[in-house]
């Protein structure tokens, strides 16, 4: 079981925003942004264009809903989709609210956020999350 899968099995304590039964949706803990989310599906695939057409229509359109509570939660111009990061061998779409495409800049220094602060970001969107 990898890293993610772990978080979305609740076994590694993370910042959840949304979840259903094929997916879930949680803080990163190295943002670029405040409101900076990570999608990823809970079966466990390496490569997103390795998921079969349905799953991968569900799995953006699970990502879609996160994203209109990030821009409730956080006005901002749009919320950036990004695939990106061979770190974690999980399939996974970084949300990133954005007003410019500085906003989404993975090379500049991550964001360093409390543990409240995080909490309140993650309990934000959740609360825009519209199930």
């Amino acid at each position: 079981m990898d890293i993610f899968s772990k978080i979305a099995a609740g076994q590694i304590p993370s910042y959840k925003c949304a979840e259903n039964e094929q997916f879930y949706a949680f803080l990163d803990i190295n943002p670029v942004g405040k409101g900076h989310t990570l999608v990823i599906p809970r079966r466990e695939v390496d490569y997103i264009f390795d998921m079969d057409d349905d799953e991968l229509a569900e799995f953006q359109k699970f990502a879609k809903r996160v994203a209109v509570a990030i821009r409730k939660a956080f006005p901002c111009k749009k919320v950036a989709q990004v695939v990106l990061g061979l770190e974690v061998p999980h399939a996974h779409i970084h949300l990133i609210p954005m007003n410019s495409e500085a906003d989404v800049d993975f090379r500049r220094e991550k964001m360093q956020l409390s543990a409240d602060e995080m909490q309140q970001i993650a309990d934000k969107i959740a609360s825009c999350f519209e199930a």
